[in-house]
C-alpha cells in the first residue's frame, strides 16, 4: 500500500475501529500526519496564531486512533491495548514493538489479512 492509497484509507476509516491495518497503511498515515501537523504548525508561525495546529490535531485525532487500533488486530492484539502508552516508557516500547511486529499469516478473529492470504496452499494433516 503506498502513501496516497494508505491516507484516504485512514480518512474514509477514521471511525471504523474494526479490521485490521498492514503496517504500511499504518506508517504511511503517521507520516503523512506528521507533514500535516508540521505544514499546520508553520502556517501558524507565519500568521502568528495557533488554529491551525490546533485544527491540524482535532482532525487527525480520530483516524490516528482507528489506524492504531486496527494495526493491533493486525497483530492479533485486543483494542484494549492502546492504552498501555500512558505507562511511562515501557508503554511506549511495548506499542512500538506492537506496531513494528509483522501481520499473523492468514485471517485471524478481527478479519482477513489486509496483505492478501499470505498462508499459501492448504497442507494435508
Amino acid at each position: 500500500m503506498g502513501f496516497t492509497e494508505a491516507t484516504s484509507t485512514c480518512l474514509k476509516k477514521s471511525v471504523d475501529w474494526s479490521g485490521r491495518a498492514s503496517r504500511s497503511e499504518f506508517w504511511w498515515f503517521e507520516l503523512a500526519q506528521l507533514i500535516f501537523i508540521v505544514i499546520a504548525a508553520i502556517i501558524d508561525q507565519i500568521v502568528g496564531t495557533q488554529i491551525f495546529y490546533i485544527l491540524a490535531i482535532i482532525a487527525l485525532i480520530l483516524p490516528s486512533i482507528a489506524v492504531f487500533i486496527r494495526r493491533l488486530h493486525d497483530t492479533d492484539r485486543t483494542g484494549w491495548w492502546f492504552w498501555i502508552q500512558l505507562l511511562p516508557l515501557i508503554g511506549l516500547i511495548v506499542i512500538l514493538v506492537f506496531m513494528l511486529t509483522g501481520s499473523d499469516a492468514g485471517d485471524n478473529k478481527y478479519g482477513p489479512n489486509p496483505q492478501g492470504s499470505a498462508a499459501g496452499p492448504p497442507t494435508a494433516a
